[in-house]
């Protein structure tokens, strides 16, 4: 994902939400668009809200949003917890009961929200 620089903009969103997957996919491009989506949210200066989980793209999107000094909040239900986190978390983590109050507490610290390709 290229952006030309004469055309960036200060976003009006603060914090944006990021649904994608748990698992890597199976096309590099997918891992690539998870690292390029981060980058793009640090360079408008947007926080991320994600699912939690410190594999698969939730990890790379994450990890470059940390990495880039933005603020990242995961949530996710206990359930998923061993599952999905694996190694070290990075930001802020809250642990909910279900994924009805996963996406409800999404919902709520997010301005906007944006889907990655799944797996196929």
């Amino acid at each position: 994902m290229e952006i030309r620089a004469e055309t960036m903009q200060k976003s009006k969103f603060k914090r944006i939400c990021v649904f994608c997957g748990s698992s890597q996919g199976k096309k590099s491009s997918y891992q690539d668009a998870a690292v390029d989506l981060g980058n793009e949210l640090v360079s408008r200066d947007i926080d991320l809200v994600y699912g939690g989980g410190s594999i698969g793209l939730m990890g790379l999107v994450s990890q470059a949003v940390h990495d880039g000094g933005r603020h990242v909040i995961g949530i996710i239900p206990k359930t998923l917890m061993p599952r999905e986190l694996t190694g070290e978390t990075v930001g802020e983590v809250r642990a909910v009961a279900d994924m009805h109050q996963r996406k409800a507490e999404m919902a709520k610290h997010s301005d906007a929200f944006i889907a990655l390709p799944g797996v196929v």
